[in-house]
């Protein structure tokens, strides 16, 4: 910290200063480098793409000149029109050997359509007058030959691999006609693929791609040959895969290619230049369209990568304003140590003695200036720190003392009031029937109770009515915690009642009495109206002998299904101790063996979880029940806790949760 005093800090706040005053400097030199660079990339873009044009259609438009020339011949045309005459074979294959070594490949094909015969001949090949192959229209390897005559007016440049030769080439589909405009055939030339882009597509350039597309933006020409779109130019057919606009993605960037190509097309020579996500990097798209190839001349620039400024002169510059930087630092340095830090050295040393608590130091006024002023400030303040600190002394023992009785009896309220919640939570727990259930139904019936809080709302029930005839079911009471655990207190008091007034068989007049009960109870408290007292309830009364169940409820239905299908029966609209009283009706049901049933609160149904927050929900709570209806209920009830923890994820539980899962066997 001594090494980092004063001296330190001034040196630092120097820097600050000097970068503070360098930033904005700095970013408008970027913003101009970037224009710049950006300037002369366009400029870069624009005279490579020109390069790459003239290149390319100097010796095309020379080979698809010759290769009209050789197609438009007299000779070929009176050959085409009687193919089997020995004299006119002799003359035209005499006359094709000329063009072939004229030809850039020295290769050339004529497929007159009469025939469909196939003559090629190449150095590559023996001589021969003979055909190579008849052409079969329906295999797709001849697509070349239907799509050229479907679509091509006098030719077209198309590449494409030919099986028979073993040989991919850039062909030039010449049509050949007859005087009256007829078709007799299809000639021209090829130059091989392979040498056609290591001289006129591949590039030396980093970051520079050549190619060559056509007018619907399929690939003719790349260094990658998986992207070259085969046939494209004859049956104007193309896999997306070789497609420009689908290696682009982006739709709006699409959208600015097609425009550009279409902008192109009307203004050949002309260049168009656009940025777009190109294969993932963005990357600068320079084209030209060629009208006599029916081609678009294109370069792909990444300008990340792109050596199109050379930052030889950058490193002076920054090593310059480095040593700059340097200079003005020490000179800066030189000046606070003499004026500053040098007077500062003694009352540094007095207001060590005053910090090891010797408040009898006095500091020598030994300047008329700041630092003798500072130093007559210390000396009061030595005089200010003495009194107030007997003072605060005094001040910290009494509130220390008031502090810690504060929080001794804090902490004795909150374990008596833990205590009591504790206690609540006991005797809540104390009514529920699971002795009686384990008593009678054993491993057919199965219990998932989850209050939010300690104590909650939620309860369920069982009674045996009389011989073979049970009643269970689930209660949930309005409010969480203490306030719910107490209604749940009088709920159970009122349910009691209710089913010793009502018959055994008649749940809904035991929810109608309960109902009746619960407004007795509340109805003389003043503040009734203004308190949610209403409970839902859901209670099944089973006739074992008679084989029946009758079910009702109070916005609780009863679920059942057996692997197959999955039945609601709905409850009543409306709440017990309501607003307004309800109306509740029995539903009668046989039972079966393969039936499992369902009563649930609707804290499971409402619990938010999944990816938007959204409650667990009825239709989903449909599928769960029927795809494991058939399990033991002791299995069920751990695939449901499961399940609902799953969904719920990070979100935190709602309400209270309460599902009573029971069967008759």
């Amino acid at each position: 910290m001594a090494a980092f005093g004063l001296r330190g800090k001034s040196l630092l706040a120097l820097l600050l200063a000097c970068l503070l005053a360098l930033l904005p400097a700095g970013l408008i030199g970027w913003q101009v480098v970037q224009k710049v660079h950006g300037h002369f990339a366009e400029a870069f873009a624009g005279n490579i793409t020109q390069l790459n044009r003239e290149k390319i259609y100097a010796p095309i438009s020379r080979e698809l000149a010759l290769a009209l020339r050789f197609a438009r011949s007299e000779v070929t045309r009176q050959w085409l029109l009687d193919e089997q005459n020995p004299d006119k074979r002799e003359l035209f294959f005499r006359e094709a050997e000329g063009y072939r070594r004229d030809f850039r490949d020295h290769a050339y094909f004529i497929a007159p359509l009469d025939s469909l015969n196939y003559y090629f001949n190449s150095d590559e090949q023996a001589f021969s007058t003979q055909p190579r192959y008849r052409i079969d229209t329906r295999d797709p390897a001849n697509a070349w030959f239907t799509g050229s005559l479907a679509t091509t007016d006098n030719y077209n440049l198309n590449v494409d691999h030919n099986p028979q030769l073993n040989t991919t080439r850039l062909w030039l589909n010449i049509l050949v006609r007859d005087s009256d405009g007829s078709p007799l055939a299809l000639a021209g030339s090829g130059l091989d693929l392979s040498s056609f882009i290591g001289e006129f597509i591949a590039s030396e350039q980093p970051g520079v791609t050549p190619m060559i597309l056509d007018r619907n933006g399929a690939i003719q020409a790349h260094q990658d040959r998986s992207l070259i779109a085969l046939n494209s130019g004859a049956d104007q057919q193309a896999q997306p895969a070789t497609m420009l606009p689908t290696l682009v993605g982006d739709a709006a960037a699409v959208t600015a290619l097609q425009q550009a190509l279409a902008q192109a097309e009307a203004n050949p020579g002309s260049l168009q230049l656009l940025n777009l996500p190109l294969q993932g990097r963005e990357q600068l798209l320079t084209l030209t369209y060629v009208p006599e190839l029916n081609w678009h001349i294109a370069n792909a620039i990444d300008l990340s990568t792109a050596n199109i400024i050379g930052g030889q002169w950058l490193w002076p510059l920054l090593l310059v304003l480095v040593l700059m930087l340097l200079a003005l630092t020490l000179v800066f340095a030189v000046g606070i140590e003499r004026l500053l830090l040098r007077p500062l050295k003694q009352l540094r040393q007095s207001a060590q003695a005053l910090a090891a608590g010797n408040y009898d130091v006095r500091l020598p006024s030994t300047r008329d200036d700041e630092i003798g002023e500072l130093s007559d400030a210390f000396a009061v303040m030595v005089d200010k720190v003495r009194s107030h600190t007997r003072d605060l002394e005094s001040r910290v023992q009494e509130r220390t003392y008031k502090l810690e009785q504060a929080n001794r009896e804090m902490a004795n309220a909150h374990q008596k009031i833990r205590d009591s919640i504790d206690y609540a939570s006991l005797i809540q727990r104390s009514i529920l029937p699971d002795r009686s259930l384990l008593d009678i139904f054993g491993d057919d019936h199965a219990v998932l109770w989850r209050p939010r809080d300690v104590v909650g709302g939620d309860f369920y029930i069982f009674r045996e009515l009389a011989e073979q005839q049970y009643l269970l079911g689930v209660v949930d009471c309005a409010g969480h915690g203490v306030p719910g655990a107490l209604m749940t207190m009088l709920a159970h008091a009122a349910l009691d009642q209710a089913i010793s007034d009502c018959p055994a068989t008649d749940p809904a007049a035991m929810l109608q009495r309960t109902d009746e009960i619960l407004r007795g109870m509340l109805s003389d408290a003043p503040q009734f109206r203004s308190l949610a007292t209403s409970m839902d309830a859901g209670l099944v009364c089973v006739d074992m002998r008679a084989r029946q169940l009758y079910f009702s409820g109070a916005k609780i239905s009863l679920y059942c299904s057996d692997g197959e299908l999955v039945e609601c029966i709905a409850g009543g609209r409306r709440a017990l101790a309501d607003k307004r009283v309800g109306e509740y009706r029995n539903a009668q049901m046989p039972l079966h063996a393969s039936q499992t049933f369902y009563l649930c609160t609707d804290g499971f149904l409402d619990q938010a979880g999944g990816d938007h927050g959204f409650g667990f929900g009825n239709s989903r709570f449909a599928e769960m029940l029927r795809q494991h209806a058939q399990l033991p209920l002791a299995e069920q009830k751990h695939i449901f806790s499961n399940t609902l923890a799953r969904y719920q994820g990070d979100y935190l539980q709602r309400d209270d949760i309460t599902m009573l899962l029971f069967r008759f066997d």
